[in-house]
């Protein structure tokens, strides 16, 4: 393993039980980089109608202010191509991920960049990566009826190619770490 994008998506910054097991899970595998995008600390936009529209025009014939529209979208990416392991820390809130997550899966997810469409369905175009979402939440136990986040995340991982994933709820991840 050589290279972590490490995400955390915490509204909490001090006292997190998601930020401290992904920060434990990065620990644990011992990368030689890490990139580092807290979604807290530096908000991401909501998607716009002018991002919705120069997603869909071939890069070289965007105009520069479609490539405005993008560039945010294209750092990200090259942020998940960049990395080997994607390590998130994702906390449950009102049953679903935190919208500051969500806002980077929209930007994230792109026709012909990350993902494609052929006439078998789509193909996700980030391959030979892992993931590993650390779970935290105040009471609803991970893939109970009341989680939609991890299904969310998974079918979003595994619809942009990252198949190999893996769940954990952040309190066993601390656990063994304190073990």
């Amino acid at each position: 393993m050589t290279h972590i994008l490490h995400i955390d998506a915490s509204a909490t910054s001090s006292g997190s039980q998601s930020r401290a097991a992904s920060a434990a899970l990065v620990q644990s595998l011992d990368p030689l980089t890490v990139t580092y995008r807290d979604l807290t600390a530096n908000p991401l936009p909501f998607v716009t109608e002018d991002w919705v529209k120069a997603r869909l025009v071939p890069a070289d014939a965007r105009t520069d202010a479609e490539n405005a529209a993008l560039a945010l979208s294209d750092t990200l990416i090259a942020e998940l191509q960049a990395a080997d392991t994607i390590v998130i820390g994702m906390p449950l809130y009102n049953f679903g991920m935190p919208a500051n997550l969500k806002a980077w899966i929209d930007l994230i997810a792109r026709p012909q960049v990350t993902f494609r469409y052929t006439e078998n369905g789509p193909v996700g175009l980030l391959e030979d990566k892992t993931a590993h979402v650390a779970f935290a939440s105040g009471g609803v136990p991970m893939a109970a009826p009341a989680d939609f986040a991890t299904p969310h995340m998974r079918v979003v991982l595994n619809f942009i190619g990252i198949t190999d994933v893996t769940f954990a709820p952040a309190a066993e991840v601390l656990a063994t770490q304190a073990a």
